[in-house]
């Protein structure tokens, strides 16, 4: 019996020692991805409450970290710098005070962020004076300066946060050059992701090794070949045939998704996208079993966490008062009026006045003969009535530039014919859809390919038989002028830079133009973006009465106006 209490003590001990050396660390890890301006719970170009938003976000961090605290990492997948005019009015306007995107994302705590390819769409001046506000690294590994051969940006950060180490490696689609203007990148080079993943994994294992390597892509996970070259939407590519990663972060495709796949190792990689627009953000908690400061054990899972139940954090709101009047004055400036509503909506059907004001005042602002436009916002309106700055980010979505391209009449011809493959349904009896459209998951139907690849043309006179199939669909019949068209003809016509790009692939896969040819087409490309311009004309003519150009239709008309009226319910809901 005397033994016992000497045993105790010694079983205590043990248990003591035992404890000192073994313990456990929870390392938290939230992504945003392709905000796209969504800082405010406010929409600047509806000028209407918005869904989602930073300020939502911000709430959220308040409550995490509260748990986490430096154990939080925060981190951002880029396109952070487009979409809202509140980016516009900050990236080109006011070019002197603090980016917002900084101010926002330095008041939120980031610890890292990733290059986007709307990021890159602003320029390098304006993407270099974020990164110099950011009071955090922004990451790009892939993005090659030409000159020295290495990464213009830090192509990973490594965190140390009690005892356990993570490095984030951070890379960008490479098919920049097929949807930007050179100029706007200039100086740089976009290598392929698992080229540079296997550049820089076995460096970093080396060099830092991590206890956890995460990959932060601006891509999604969908791959295809764009222009025969780039590798688009490689994430999970890279995840597979890179071995090393633990987890992949991405986005760009604005799909929200988590996953895990197997890598050609046998090990198992979380794949994490957020979606858009600050809706969701992604979460990676992993636990850490540490023996002697040595990570023995680690334990990841994944999910989405919804914004949507947060309030907006009235503190941060509070913050950004003088940066949202400053917008706000921007995009309620009254330009001019309009006399009616015009919509997309009616786009998808024939010729409408949303598309064709833009097919009007691209030859306006061009002098082309022909002009080539889709769509860019699946489902919007200008309201009859003032026009204000906002609108003319409804009008227009995209910072994109113009240009004006020499094509021959079969090209321009044969990318239609491309473009209304992927519009419409070739129909085989009247009661088939007119439109290529698929009843989703919900319940509700929408468009089985982008909208913003449905190139309309104006200039030109001609019928669209949704009776034939792909390369036999169009007739061109004369030149708005009534000039007989000529498909062994050079033409003028009118593009945005996207498409002229090779964007969508019209010009290379529907025209047979080979990329590399593209930039010798380009006769003249505008300095400024796209809407300048057209917000400079409404001030122009600031009464606007826009009309349908009607100088194209689908045929046969018997099968086309029932069927038309079909899938516009269904996808609209409305007649």
């Amino acid at each position: 019996m005397r033994k016992l209490p000497c045993l105790i003590l010694t079983f205590l001990a043990m248990v003591g020692i035992v404890s000192a050396q073994e313990r456990q660390v929870k390392i938290k890890i939230v992504e945003t991805s392709d905000v796209h301006g969504a800082f405010f719970p406010y929409d600047f170009i509806l000028r209407q409450p918005a869904q989602g938003s930073l300020a939502r976000v911000s709430s959220y961090l308040n409550q995490e970290r509260a748990i986490y605290g430096d154990r939080l990492l925060l981190v951002d997948n880029g396109d952070i710098l487009q979409g809202q005019p509140s980016l516009y009015y900050y990236n080109f306007i006011d070019t002197t005070s603090t980016h917002l995107a900084a101010m926002v994302t330095n008041y939120l705590g980031y610890d890292a962020g990733n290059v986007g390819n709307h990021d890159v769409e602003t320029g390098v001046t304006v993407l270099n004076r974020v990164t110099k506000d950011c009071h955090f690294p922004m990451l790009g590994a892939n993005i090659v300066d030409i000159t020295t051969g290495k990464p213009a940006f830090k192509p990973y950060t490594v965190f140390e946060r009690d005892g356990v180490k993570i490095a984030v490696l951070g890379l960008i689609t490479p098919a920049i050059p097929v949807w930007l203007s050179e100029y706007l990148w200039k100086g740089w080079r976009f290598d392929d992701m698992e080229q540079a993943a296997r550049q820089w994994v076995p460096l970093i294992r080396e060099k830092e090794q991590p206890d956890v390597l995460v990959g932060i892509f601006h891509a999604g996970v969908h791959a295809e070949t764009l222009a025969d070259r780039y590798r688009e939407n490689a994430s999970v590519e890279v995840a597979k045939r890179v071995e090393g990663f633990d987890v992949v972060l991405c986005g760009h495709d604005h799909a929200p998704s988590v996953k895990q796949v197997t890598n050609d190792a046998g090990d198992q990689v979380w794949i994490v996208n957020p979606g858009s627009h600050a809706l969701q953000v992604g979460e990676v908690e992993i636990q850490f079993t540490l023996y002697n400061k040595k990570v023995k054990e680690k334990k990841i899972s994944a999910q989405l966490a919804s914004m949507q139940h947060y309030e907006p954090d009235s503190a941060y709101l509070q913050q950004f008062e003088a940066q949202v009047e400053a917008v706000n004055q921007f995009v309620n400036r009254k330009l001019g009026t309009i006399d009616q509503t015009i919509t997309t909506r009616e786009a998808y059907l024939g010729s409408s006045a949303f598309v064709d004001l833009l097919h009007t005042l691209q030859l306006q602002i061009s002098g082309a003969q022909i002009s080539l436009v889709a769509p860019l916002a699946y489902d919007t309106a200008i309201p009859a009535g003032d026009i204000c700055v906002s609108d003319m980010f409804n009008l227009y979505k995209y910072e994109n530039k113009l240009y004006t391209m020499r094509l021959t009449g079969q090209e321009v011809k044969d990318l239609l014919e491309a473009s209304y493959a992927d519009w419409t349904n070739q129909m085989q009896s009247p009661d088939d859809h007119l439109l290529q459209i698929e009843k989703q998951r919900n319940g509700r139907y929408r468009f089985v390919n982008f909208t913003f690849n449905f190139d309309s043309a104006a200039g030109i006179q001609y019928t669209v038989d949704v009776t034939r199939p792909k390369g036999e669909k169009v007739q061109i019949s004369t030149l708005a002028d009534g000039t007989p068209f000529d498909l062994k003809a050079d033409y003028l016509v009118a593009v945005n830079s996207y498409r002229g790009n090779g964007g969508g692939n019209l010009l290379t896969l529907g025209a047979g133009i080979p990329f590399d040819q593209l930039p010798n087409r380009i006769v003249h490309a505008s300095e400024l973006d796209l809407r300048y311009y057209l917000i400079k004309y409404v001030e122009e003519h600031p009464h606007l009465s826009p009309k349908p150009l009607n100088n194209w239709r689908f045929i046969p008309e018997e099968w086309v106006a029932p069927a038309a009226e079909r899938d516009y319910k269904l996808l609209f809901g409305t007649k």
